[in-house]
């Protein structure tokens, strides 16, 4: 569910304060018909702003998968969020490292574009396992432009997936 399905044009910006954008969401969670769900994933934008307490406030809330790029900043940033979610008792299930490297096959080689990989270091700083490390890849950003994100495949969602099974055990609430 997104809330630009909801927009006259995909093209609208949603300029809304904390209050509104509040009652959005709680009534995302109280008025669509999710049906039975496994997991339900939800994706907040950075930090410990209105959208990210409501949230942890409004669902019954398992667990949080932090992701991160391997910048100063964001490391920061992931911290806040981390000490807002153990704060409002929500356990952190693990952390992924977005945009890690970029993987040039010609030359068999990772280029480390942000920098230096942080993952273990962050995964260690919040007391949580690594989940993955995830690339830069030119094929998944093509097939996300096409919306075919789910025909994306390889070793890397391979292991993301398990990790993700280990951390989040079937029938977790």
């Amino acid at each position: 569910m997104s809330i630009n399905l909801l927009l006259p044009n995909e093209d609208d910006a949603v300029i809304w304060r904390g209050p509104l954008i509040g009652n959005t969401i709680k009534q995302f969670g109280e008025e669509v018909l999710w049906g039975k769900l496994d997991y339900l994933i939800i994706d907040l934008p950075p930090g410990t702003a209105d959208a990210a307490l409501t949230v942890m406030q409004s669902f019954p809330i398992s667990g949080v998968v932090v992701v991160f790029t391997p910048q100063d900043l964001v490391e920061m940033i992931v911290r806040k969020a981390v000490n807002m979610a153990q704060k409002m008792e929500k356990r952190v299930v693990g952390v992924v490292e977005n945009m890690s490297y970029l993987y040039v096959p010609e030359i068999n080689k990772k280029i480390e574009i942000f920098g230096k990989s942080h993952g273990e270091e962050m995964a260690s700083a919040v007391n949580a396992p690594l989940l993955g490390q995830l690339p830069i890849d030119p094929e998944l950003a093509r097939l996300c432009d096409e919306g075919d994100i789910e025909r994306y495949t390889g070793e890397i969602i391979d292991k993301l997936a398990s990790s993700l099974s280990t951390a989040i055990p079937a029938g977790a609430k």
